[in-house]
């Protein structure tokens, strides 16, 4: 079994102790996982619309587009009044006959509305894809604000984050919604993490972002981003949700719950921190010791089977109806017995009257009654008898409790085998062939005793010959055990190979057995059906061994199996009893066990697994992928990104970018964490003690996170509207219709002209 989640677990893991006792704990409370993030209803506030009537001067709508969560509200409030995902569901309401819009956490609301879910951003990126989804948001966003502008525009200046190295297309499309479509009276935009920065009063420092969609590290000096000296890693909070994604799917790939996207963010949120030693960490995270409290337990909804428990009464009258029933039977039994001995008895007295009737009367008279009663002849009528006779005793000993003891066969012999056919009459003949098919069966008991025999005397010669060698060349009969057995695992391991490869129809056995198939069925009935000369499959033994090639499931050879655990366990035996380096925790059955196996603790913690409950099958266990996830943005090899890790991009900007040592050290002295993928416990210590390796050790080097690092890009944006620069960077009505939608004023905080 390979999994890709622990192969390097299982490349630094040394053996596990096999005498180490363990201590099994009780599985701890499972953590539960949400549907849907539906927040429900929330009303809209029109009351900040007429608060930015007293103030037009400062006052504007912030809009915070981000790709995972849309914050929206007015510059003089103190945190966004709406936070959301930017999606929209539509559909037609059949009852109603209206087209239906939901739009952000709405969407979730039921199934209808989830299967026709859309994205404003393309896949993957920060950057706007669907126009009609983003319409849908802005039309939220201004309905519940309580924009209620003249001639149903906005009235109100608009301040939009968006990403840095923002595409001019999107741009245009923006200004001309916002200008053309809301009547917008002005428009700025700026780059959200440096209005995070700008709000915690960062003025040189290294601005380091890293949100959903991709991670920039951007040089600021002099309050003025250096744009060209900035770098990218495509991976974010949305790469991390999908990538636990598919390590989920490899590990659990039966799930009976379909595992969503937004699940696995909350997983990913809750669960997943940064590990500040990841080699260590991720060498050791399966050891039994602690890994009660490093696995965490997923509980997916389920409906288990209800096994009503009967009481110590029922059970009781249960048992006595079994009781009853049985002694009924028996009864039945007894009868059916009786009737048939006295049937058996009736018949022998009348088979016994025919016998002496048939000695008075001529031999026409014999053969014309035994004809009429279907016998060949006298011989005949006295095997009857005498099986009747049998039988009787048998029954009536078997009633009695008496034991019967094994007759010794009587000495049978054959005289008309030495009479030629010519002096036999018809009834002789046949009397003759029978008395030749009789001897042939006595032949054949007598050469298949001496068989039985002369194997006996074998196995009793092998095990003397075997005996001996133990005693006279110890070294090399252990040996040979040695080899048996691994000999015999090997045949094991190949069986069960041949079994897994059968069940998959793209492994090299199946397509082998498909073609057996597809031979038979063309080759031999076609030649018949064409009158041809029929084959001689069949003369030689070895062509019935192709039905073992083609046989799966229950066809499969059952003998061939249970024979090969005889032999180990056999095997295991003689070298429990005479090797001393061979202990019980060597064999098959103690390796098998699930507190030895590294799998089982990867795939179900340090607890067992019951296959029978549905609580159990609807768990999933997190725990190297705790580690292994956020990890990518410092290693992204791990996820086969095929770019340098957040550390390397950092120094490289640092020390490769800028070569004056004053530089240097205003852009060490104060690194600035921001974006929700920092959020991770332990981001900022890994990233303060792996930049310091490549730095000078005399250099001051200081790492600081947003305050909020989710929200603090709002934040930083509504205080900006109050500042002087804001209304020197808008871009006015006038202007938009004067110089068209491309055009666009640089400031400190935005995109720059390329």
């Amino acid at each position: 079994m390979t999994i890709t989640s622990v192969q390097t677990v299982l490349s630094g893991r040394s053996a596990i102790n096999a005498n180490e006792k363990r201590v099994v704990k009780p599985q701890p409370e499972p953590y539960t996982i949400s549907d849907f993030p539906f927040k429900g209803y929330q009303p809209p506030q029109p009351d900040g619309f007429e608060q930015s009537k007293a103030h037009p001067d400062t006052s504007a709508i912030v809009i915070d587009n981000g790709s995972s969560l849309v914050k929206a509200g007015w510059s003089f409030d103190q945190t966004p009044r709406f936070v959301f995902p930017p999606v929209m569901s539509r559909y037609r309401d059949r009852k109603l006959n209206r087209q239906c819009h939901f739009i952000g956490y709405d969407a979730y609301a039921d199934a209808t509305t989830r299967g026709q879910l859309r994205y404003a951003f393309d896949p993957g990126s920060s950057v706007v894809g669907n126009w009609d989804v983003m319409e849908g948001v802005l039309d939220y966003v201004f309905l519940k604000l309580g924009v209620d502008g003249a001639n149903g525009g906005v009235d109100r200046p608009i301040v939009m984050t968006e990403p840095i190295a923002n595409l001019a297309y999107p741009r245009i499309m923006m200004n001309e919604i916002l200008f053309e479509c809301y009547s917008a009276p002005s428009v700025s935009y700026g780059i959200d993490s440096l209005f995070a920065y700008r709000y915690n009063k960062g003025s040189d420092g290294l601005v380091v972002s890293s949100s959903h969609t991709s991670t920039h590290v951007i040089p600021v000096l002099g309050g003025k981003p250096l744009l060209s000296n900035c770098s990218r890693l495509n991976w974010g909070g949305l790469h991390n949700a999908e990538y636990l994604m598919k390590l989920m799917k490899l590990k659990y790939p039966t799930f009976p719950v379909r595992m969503t996207d937004n699940q696995m963010e909350e997983l990913v949120r809750k669960h997943c921190y940064i590990s500040q030693d990841y080699d260590r960490e991720l060498n050791g995270y399966l050891d039994w010791t602690g890994l009660e409290d490093r696995d965490h337990v997923i509980q997916y909804p389920f409906t288990e089977h209800i096994v009503v428990e009967k009481s110590e009464e029922e059970l009781a009258r249960i048992a006595e109806r079994k009781k009853e029933s049985g002694r009924r039977l028996q009864e039945q039994a007894a009868k059916m017995r009786l009737e048939k001995l006295v049937k058996k008895e009736q018949e022998l007295e009348y088979w016994k009257s025919i016998q002496e009737k048939l000695a008075t009367e001529t031999k026409k008279e014999i053969r014309r009654v035994l004809e009429s009663e279907d016998l060949k002849d006298e011989a005949h009528l006295e095997r009857m008898i005498r099986d009747l006779e049998k039988s009787i005793k048998r029954s009536r000993n078997k009633d009695l409790g008496i034991e019967e003891t094994e007759e010794q066969p009587e000495e049978m012999s054959f005289p008309l085998l030495d009479i030629p056919d010519e002096q036999l009459d018809e009834a002789g003949l046949k009397e003759k062939r029978h008395q030749r098919l009789m001897k042939s069966n006595v032949e054949a008991r007598a050469r298949a005793k001496a068989e039985k025999e002369a194997e006996k005397a074998r196995r009793d010669e092998e095990e003397r010959l075997d005996r001996e060698k133990r005693e006279n060349h110890f070294e090399e009969w252990i040996s040979e055990r040695r080899v048996n057995r691994q000999s015999i695992l090997q045949r094991i391991k190949d069986r069960d190979r041949m079994k897994a490869d059968l069940g998959n129809r793209k492994s090299l056995a199946s397509q082998m057995r498909m073609k057996t198939l597809a031979n038979l069925a063309a080759d031999g009935p076609k030649k018949r059906r064409r009158g041809g000369e029929d084959d001689d499959f069949g003369a030689n033994d070895d062509d019935w061994g192709v039905y073992r090639t083609v046989a799966t499931g229950d066809q499969s050879d059952e003998e061939e199996e249970e024979d090969l655990g005889g032999m180990l366990n056999s095997v295991e035996q003689e070298l429990l009893e005479y090797d001393p380096e061979f202990t019980e925790n060597h064999t098959l059955a103690a390796q098998s066990d699930w507190t030895k196996s590294l799998v089982h603790a990867f795939l179900r913690g340090p607890w067992p697994f019951d296959p029978e409950s549905q609580r159990e099958a609807h768990q999933i266990h997190l725990n190297v992928e705790r580690i292994r996830v956020p990890e990518v943005v410092f290693k992204p090899s791990i996820a086969g990104v095929d770019q340098a890790g957040l550390i390397e991009i950092a120094a490289d900007i640092v020390n490769q970018r800028f070569s004056g040592t004053q530089d240097r050290a205003r852009l060490l002295k104060d690194v600035f964490l921001t974006g929700g993928n920092t959020l991770f416990k332990g981001f900022e210590d890994r990233f303060r003690n792996e930049l310091r390796g490549y730095i000078p050790i005399d250099m001051e080097f200081n790492t600081r996170q947003a305050t909020d690092p989710v929200l603090d890009a709002w934040k930083g944006a509504a205080q900006w509207v109050s500042g002087a620069d804001w209304g020197r960077s808008s871009v006015t009505r006038q202007e938009y219709l004067e110089k068209g939608s491309e055009y666009i004023k640089e400031h400190d905080l935005g995109n720059a002209t390329w």
